[in-house]
């Protein structure tokens, strides 16, 4: 899995590329949760529950359907997060779905059940360019750890970086601010 660090990277350029005139901080907290919110399925993992069943890790959490599933709930819940419902189900969309597509980026793991619940098959997307992450404090300060969040750094928040940059300077092109 990608680390939760990088994780944060896709809703913070989304918000920051589309501008806080159509997203409020509200929703970019949201995103921000619902872009880890996947991993809850790693609690599955205490209880017994099998990596490769459809509630295990990278199972039906980190799920394509599960995204539009959430997506929708923010959707119906947009005017409490003031701005405008679309924009609510695409930025939740998005930072929902990146976690599923940055995990299916690692090197470890047996992928992302992308379609579950209507299928299991585990997924992983042609370029599997990032470490996996290391669990526990310890292993993620250690050298490999380093290792991991260098390669996050650069697959991950430098693109997010431009995007957001990128955002920034359309807007302003187009008086957007």
């Amino acid at each position: 899995m990608a680390t939760v660090v990088s994780h944060l990277a896709v809703p913070l350029a989304l918000t920051m590329a589309i501008g806080s005139g159509l997203v409020p901080h509200q929703l970019t907290t949201l995103a921000v949760i619902c872009s880890v919110l996947p991993d809850l399925d790693a609690l599955g993992l205490w209880v017994g529950v099998p990596y490769t069943h459809p509630l295990g890790h990278r199972g039906i959490t980190h799920s394509l359907p599960f995204s539009a599933a959430v997506a929708g709930f923010g959707f119906a819940f947009a005017s409490h997060l003031g701005c405008q419902p679309w924009v609510t189900f695409f930025v939740l969309l998005v930072s929902t779905a990146s976690h599923g597509l940055l995990d299916a980026l690692t090197n470890g793991g047996l992928g992302v059940a992308f379609f579950s619940p209507f299928s299991n098959r585990r997924y992983f997307l042609p370029w599997r360019i990032l470490e996996v992450s290391p669990l526990g404090l310890s292993a993620f300060l250690s050298p490999r750890g380093l290792s991991v969040l260098m390669s996050e750094v650069r697959y991950v928040w430098f693109p997010c970086l431009l995007v957001g940059f990128v955002g920034i300077a359309v807007r302003r092109l187009y008086g957007g601010a």
